[in-house]
């Protein structure tokens, strides 16, 4: 069971293009987002669907990948898990992030 804590597996379409970085340390991060569909019928039975985003990390060799051969629209598989974190703005106010960070991703095609 212990395999199964904080795993996050989604599948969606990227709503940017890839944005890499390169660290002084020289690891590489990539930062995208992705959005994931469900519907679902309201209480008039109308098919309503909802976009979910979800900020996306990957380190070094995925990294690399990623910015290689994504783009905006291709749709994914992502397997990874939830992080968190904080950081003060220039006006000082606390804003707080969630993102995946990737393990695995498979490219499922095109757009």
């Amino acid at each position: 069971m212990s395999t199964l804590r904080n795993k996050v597996q989604l599948i969606g379409n990227l709503g940017n293009n890839p944005e890499i970085i390169t660290l002084d340390s020289g690891k590489k991060l990539v930062k995208f987002s992705i959005a994931t569909n469900d519907s679902y019928k309201n209480a008039q039975g109308e098919k309503v669907k909802d976009t979910q985003w979800h900020n996306v990390v990957a380190w070094n060799k995925t990294a690399e990948i990623i910015d290689r051969y994504l783009e905006k629209g291709n749709e994914v598989a992502i397997e990874g898990k939830l992080t968190s974190r904080s950081y003060e703005t220039k006006e000082g106010e606390k804003r707080y992030i969630t993102e995946v960070v990737v393990s695995e991703i498979l490219m499922l095609g095109g757009k």
